[in-house]
């Protein structure tokens, strides 16, 4: 009897502590839960609890659900949000220097952006960006490439002087369109349904799989292949919960934020080459432009300098290898 006693005192003594040692995060993006992001996010949670013996519980919060991104960037910093999956360019807001990897036309590809994301400047850049912020970027995915949606079809930078785009509220977001004199305006990506239905803005600009989740295609009639932004996605974790993570759950952290970064990319590069011809089997109008327009606006009215940017960055990421 003595031992049974001993054993189950012992049994709820370690029960006990792990309840109480269970620590629930919150993980929040803005992407709907069809999406791979969110889906893979899922996944790590579930995987992360799985290889820390249910210590970390994380609930990943879709499509907005504790606030629009610029809100779960700074929920980050509060420590309100213990990690998010945000647009990468939301970085270059506090840490400017990232911004050079969202001036437009800088990337040829996707391939391309991923080459940059293993080289020695984007160490040295997630590094600084780390030592300013205390944020940890645990992992960085491609997002896809930015096209265009609007009600009429366009074929070059002169053709959309003065239309009123939605674009996000980041400075090398609204370079091109500033550039070729539209009106770019910033409008959180869960109203951008709304504002196009409504007609608070004519043309918005995302990836083709961003085009099809958020049903833009319901509101918009033509998509032009501006192809002029590579775009990526962040897993940032802040540094409240960072910091006291031990060198092993950090590991734990960056091996399965990156492994669901990975399969997320390659679901959205699959994806992204089946789309045009099944927004096309849907009768929207889908069409090339003359790319070649807007990156000589681009460069005449908004120039690296313009722009605060590194120009020996810009040549880093061009002979990245």
């Amino acid at each position: 009897m003595k031992f049974i006693f001993k054993y189950c005192v012992g049994f709820l003594f370690v029960f006990i502590s792990t309840v109480y040692a269970q620590q629930k995060l919150k993980w929040a993006h803005v992407y709907e839960t069809s999406e791979p992001f969110h889906t893979e996010a899922v996944w790590a949670a579930a995987e992360i609890k799985k290889r820390t013996q249910g210590k970390y519980d994380i609930q990943v919060f879709p499509a907005s659900s504790l606030g629009k991104e610029t809100d779960i960037n700074q929920g980050l910093v509060l420590g309100t949000i213990d990690i998010i999956l945000t647009g990468a360019g939301r970085i270059g807001s506090v840490y400017p220097r990232f911004n050079i990897a969202f001036y437009p036309y800088t990337f040829r590809d996707a391939e391309h952006l991923l080459i940059f994301a293993k080289s020695p400047l984007f160490k040295e850049l997630i590094t600084e960006f780390r030592e300013k912020t205390g944020i940890q970027m645990t992992a960085f995915a491609y997002y896809g490439i930015r096209h265009t949606t609007a009600n009429k079809a366009f074929n070059n930078c002169s053709d959309i002087k003065g239309l009123k785009i939605r674009v996000p509220d980041i400075p090398s977001y609204t370079a091109l369109w500033q550039a070729c004199g539209a009106n770019p305006t910033p409008i959180a990506f869960a109203e951008v349904y709304l504002a196009l239905q409504n007609g608070t803005v004519d043309a918005q600009e995302n990836p083709l799989p961003s085009i099809e989740a958020k049903k833009f295609d319901e509101v918009q009639k033509a998509i032009m292949l501006t192809g002029h932004l590579v775009d990526s996605q962040a897993t940032l974790v802040g540094p409240h919960l960072w910091n006291k993570l031990n060198a092993s759950e950090k590991q734990i952290f960056f091996d399965v934020m990156q492994e669901a970064a990975i399969k997320a990319t390659y679901i959205t590069l699959k994806r992204e080459s089946e789309l045009v011809e099944a927004f096309k089997k849907k009768s929207i109008i889908v069409k090339d432009v003359d790319k070649n327009s807007f990156k000589e606006a681009l460069l005449k009215n908004k120039p690296l300098e313009s722009m605060g940017l590194n120009k020996n960055d810009y040549a880093r990421i061009q002979t990245a290898k």
